[in-house]
């Protein structure tokens, strides 16, 4: 954990992770509740920053920008978690003791 990222952000991350398991637990459809939380975590990007524009056209104008920002987001997230998947795969996935 790096200095920038406290345990809050992983306490809110965790939350978002809990209610995705409880749909899980709901609807038995992983494929479902992942497609849902996705179009929720673009949607939600999108809504703040939206809020950083006085118009749709000022928005317009920033558009490559804004998508290419939480593109490389996600995607060097999405690689640390899939690395450390990777890496704990046994304990994870198999429930093995480390």
């Amino acid at each position: 954990m790096t200095q920038a990222t406290d345990q809050a952000f992983y306490d809110r991350a965790d939350a978002h992770i809990d209610l995705a398991n409880q749909q899980i637990d709901t609807l038995a459809d992983v494929g479902k509740v992942s497609a849902s939380m996705t179009f929720a975590a673009s949607r939600f990007s999108a809504w703040i920053s939206a809020r950083n524009f006085k118009s749709g056209a000022e928005m317009a104008a920033a558009r490559e920008e804004i998508v290419k920002y939480f593109s490389d987001q996600y995607r060097m997230m999405l690689e640390d978690n899939v690395d450390e998947y990777i890496d704990q795969f046994d304990h994870y996935v198999l429930g093995k003791q480390r």
